[in-house]
């Protein structure tokens, strides 16, 4: 109960905020504008319809839970109304995870909008759904509440703009640890590549929820990856909060 309470209360909150707004705006027009990008380019152009939506609702929802995720709890401390919260029977768990769900049902009502006006879009050139585009945009949003803990985790402890950067520099790794798996094989056995070894299993893999080339491309995906996605995302998920938690549970606001 005490954790809808705070999730309700930051689900209205982050409503008012207009960068979320203005975010939403640039990937609507992202949107649209793959319409006319399709038309001036040689090539394919429901392809590139898919491709730049799909793109446009990735980049800019990933935008929308940095921004707005990384001041959730900074902003409870800098107004000193974490104080009044803490002073009530609120475990500072219950904190997080309200502040974790609120922003996790605002991003669900952002992407789920944008994905309406990209169907809508599709549909217009295919006069067809594709399913395929509907298990992309889900794993899109997986890897948004994934993104959502971890600007909450920067936030329990550091600045927005410090968070951000943060938050930013994790999705930038995250979509670039594939090239570490390259090195490996390049490698010869010894300490160097230990380490190599030790730190790609440690940085986040964020291309596990990027179907976005086999999507567009109409390529067979085994159903095993998208299980093995889902569970990877969860774990790493579950993982991130729990250390945002202790973090915060740690910190001394006085």
């Amino acid at each position: 109960m005490k954790i809808r309470a705070i999730a309700g209360i930051t689900f209205k909150e982050a409503k008012r905020d207009r960068v979320l707004y203005l975010l939403f705006f640039f990937a609507a027009l992202g949107i649209v504008a793959s319409r006319v990008l399709a038309l001036l380019t040689v090539g394919d152009r429901i392809k590139i319809i898919k491709d730049v939506g799909l793109a446009s609702i990735s980049l800019f929802g990933v935008l929308m839970a940095i921004l707005i995720g990384t001041g959730l709890v900074y902003k409870e401390i800098d107004k000193k109304t974490i104080f009044t919260l803490l002073a009530k029977p609120l475990h500072r768990a219950e904190f997080i995870l309200g502040k974790f769900l609120g922003l996790v049902m605002t991003l669900f009502v952002m992407t789920l909008t944008m994905s309406i006006i990209f169907l809508a879009i599709v549909f217009a050139h295919t006069l067809r759904i594709e399913g395929a585009l509907l298990v992309a945009v889900a794993y899109i949003f997986l890897e948004l509440v994934l993104i959502t803990a971890v600007a909450i985790l920067f936030s329990s402890f550091s600045t927005p703009i410090l968070s951000s950067l943060f938050a930013l520099g994790f999705y930038l790794i995250g979509h670039l640890s594939w090239g570490l798996e390259l090195i490996l094989k390049k490698m010869a056995p010894g300490a160097g590549r230990t380490f190599v070894r030790a730190l790609y299993t440690v940085l986040p893999d964020l291309e596990n929820f990027n179907f976005k080339t086999e999507v567009v491309h109409g390529l067979a995906i085994p159903p095993a990856i998208y299980l093995s996605s889902f569970v990877y995302g969860l774990c790493y998920t579950v993982f991130i909060l729990a250390l945002a938690i202790l973090i915060f549970r740690r910190r001394d606001f006085i």
